[in-house]
C-alpha cells in the first residue's frame, strides 16, 4: 500500500471552504448523478449511506501531481497536513478523473486549474502527529523537511508512516481488486504487486511480557485498569499505554508506568483500536466512533461510560497523551 500525505492548511481561507463542503459534510452522490457517470454506481456500493467524502489534486505546473495521483488505489491511506503537523488521515475507497464535479464542488484556482483528479474517503479519523516525528519516519527526508506539495510514500516509508498512526487497515469495504472500471483517459489494466510479500515482525518477547505481567500482577486476580472490575490473571494482558514500538528504551524500562491491566474481555482490544482513552486526571474518554458500533456501545455504556481510571498519575500522562495524540478515535478536526 501507498501512503500519501495531502498539504491542507485549514488556516488557508479557501481550505477550510473546500475542507467544510466535501470532508465534513460528505458529498451526497444522488445530487451529482448527471455528472458521475459510470463512478455513481461504484461510489453507491462503497458508501451504501449515499454520501462519501471527498478531495482532489489540481493537475498541478507541468503536471507535476497528476503522476502523484496515478500512484494511488483503493486501500492506500491518506493524511492531511497543515501547521506542521498530520491532522486528518482516511482510507482510500475509489478514485476518479472528473473536472466537472471538481469545479461544481471547488470551483478553480486562481491559475484556472480545479482539484479533478479526485478521490472517496472513509474510516477518517482526527490525529495530532508533528512533523517532527514524521520526518523520522521517512528515511529520505532532511531535518527541515515539510509537506508542501502532495508526498507519495511507499515500501518502508509508508509502512513507517502507518505504524507512526497505529492505523488498522482492512475495516473498510473496497471493490475487489480485480474489478475493471473503465474510464475513456485512463488505463484497464491493474498493476502488478511489487512490494515485500512477507515482512518480518519484531514482537515482544516472552521474557519481557512475562516480567511486565508478574510487576503488575503479583497475586492471583487483578483489576482492569479501564473498566475497573476483577479478574482472574488469564483475563488480563499487560498492555502497554504507549505502544511498545514507539518507547525509547528508558520507556521500556519504565514498567511503574508505560503499562495497565487490562481484561481481554473488551477493554484491551477497545484501547488498542482506539475506541476508549484516558484523559488528564484519569477520566475515560469515549470515542462516538464507539457508540456508532452497537456491538462496541453495548460494552462501552455498561463498564466504561462515566469511570475514572485508577491507573491515572502524573507519571504516566505522557503516556496517555500519546495514546490519545496517536490512536484516539476522535472525531474529524472542526
Amino acid at each position: 500500500m501507498r501512503v500519501i500525505m495531502q498539504p491542507a492548511s485549514l488556516a488557508t481561507p479557501s481550505v477550510r471552504q473546500h475542507y467544510d463542503d466535501t470532508i465534513k459534510s460528505p458529498v451526497l452522490l444522488a445530487d451529482h448523478a448527471d455528472v458521475l457517470g459510470v463512478d455513481l454506481q461504484w461510489l453507491q456500493q462503497l458508501h451504501p449511506s449515499g454520501s462519501a467524502p471527498m478531495w482532489g489534486m489540481t493537475p498541478g505546473k507541468k503536471n507535476v501531481n497528476v503522476g502523484k495521483y496515478r500512484k494511488l488505489r483503493p486501500g492506500d491511506y491518506v493524511f492531511f497536513y497543515g501547521q506542521k503537523r498530520l491532522y486528518l488521515g482516511g482510507l482510500v475507497t475509489y478514485t476518479f478523473h472528473n473536472p466537472a464535479l471538481a469545479r461544481r464542488l471547488w470551483g478553480q484556482d486562481d491559475e484556472g486549474q480545479t482539484w479533478e483528479f479526485m478521490y472517496a474517503l472513509d474510516d477518517l479519523r482526527g490525529c495530532n502527529i508533528p512533523i517532527e516525528d514524521v520526518r523520522q519516519a521517512l528515511p529520505t527526508v532532511g531535518p527541515g523537511w515539510f509537506v508542501q506539495n502532495p508526498y507519495v510514500a511507499e515500501g518502508v516509508a509508508a509502512d513507517n508512516l502507518i505504524d507512526l498512526a497505529q492505523v488498522a487497515i482492512g475495516d473498510v469495504a473496497l471493490l475487489p481488486s480485480d474489478t475493471v472500471i473503465l474510464h475513456d483517459d485512463e488505463a484497464t489494466e491493474a498493476p502488478a504487486f511489487s512490494g515485500e510479500l512477507e515482512r518480518q515482525v519484531q514482537q515482544v518477547s516472552r521474557g519481557e511480557q512475562t516480567r511486565l505481567k508478574r510487576f503488575l500482577l503479583p497475586g492471583a486476580t487483578g483489576i482492569c485498569a479501564l473498566c475497573g472490575r476483577t479478574f482472574e490473571r488469564r483475563f488480563l494482558v499487560a498492555a502497554h499505554i504507549k505502544k511498545r514500538t514507539h518507547c525509547t528504551e528508558s520507556e521500556r524500562r519504565d514498567l511503574a508506568n508505560v503499562a495497565m491491566l487490562n481484561c481481554i474481555l473488551g477493554c484491551d482490544a477497545l484501547y488498542e483500536h482506539g475506541y476508549v482513552a484516558v484523559g488528564p486526571g484519569g477520566t475515560l474518554l469515549i470515542s462516538p466512533a464507539a457508540l456508532r458500533e452497537p456491538s462496541v456501545r453495548s460494552h462501552v455504556e455498561l463498564h466504561l461510560k462515566g469511570r475514572l481510571t485508577h491507573w491515572w498519575s502524573q507519571m504516566r500522562e505522557p503516556y496517555f497523551a500519546w495514546h490519545r495524540d496517536r490512536i484516539f478515535r476522535t472525531e474529524i478536526p472542526a
